[in-house]
């Protein structure tokens, strides 16, 4: 890592189940560690119920002053009053970036594609997610650390790490990114700050 880079920063995946456990234990790491954006996927339900949930997490995030995004739910960003919005679909960012302006976060998975990533970037991206970044149970390309490093070389939009994390991984593409995504790893946990700890060892 340059001696002048930055440590990449944490980009945290809430529980996808914001109940009172599932609170506790967001705060629990949000008060443990330093969070430079909190991101919530929450499961499907109907509309209400995922508003609740997204005005939890909020919550959350607001009594400790980190930005927020909700995955794909364009509708709720503005009436909730949240940070912005990460697409897991890139091909709406381009017309949001245009409605909505500079102000909201706009974010978008990109899988292990390259081409994906420069879409996203050119339509307006404040960042860009590439994974999984190691083999994962559930399939699909990896992205692999040569496409963090050619990112990280040639295009100023901060990148992501996200999927299948381990410490080995962490330490691996620490130089050439900006944020690791951090969710799944920790919560099946019993104590998601210590696991959170031991996976982000190679940071400190």
């Amino acid at each position: 890592m340059a001696a002048d880079r930055p440590l990449p920063r944490l980009y945290l995946i809430a529980p996808p189940v914001l109940d009172r456990a599932g609170l506790d234990r967001l705060a629990a790491v949000l008060d443990a560690e330093a969070v430079a954006c909190i991101r919530l996927d929450p499961l499907g339900g109907d509309a209400d119920a995922v508003a609740r949930a997204a005005e939890a997490g909020r919550d959350a995030a607001a009594a400790r002053g980190v930005p927020v995004v909700i995955t794909d739910h364009a509708g709720l960003v503005r009436p909730l009053g949240l940070d912005g919005l990460h697409l897991r679909d890139g091909r709406a960012l381009g017309k949001l970036r245009r409605d909505w302006g500079d102000a909201p976060i706009l974010g978008a998975w990109c899988g292990a594609s390259r081409h994906d990533g420069l879409v996203a970037g050119e339509a307006g991206a404040d960042y860009v997610a590439f994974g999984p970044a190691a083999p994962s149970p559930l399939g699909g390309a990896v992205a692999e650390a040569s496409l963090f490093a050619w990112w990280d070389e040639m295009v100023e939009v901060p990148v992501v790490a996200e999927g299948a994390l381990d410490v080995g991984t962490v330490e691996r593409l620490a130089p050439v990114v900006d944020f690791f995504a951090v969710g799944p790893e920790i919560w099946s946990a019993a104590e998601p700050v210590t696991a959170l700890r031991a996976l982000t060892a190679p940071l400190r």
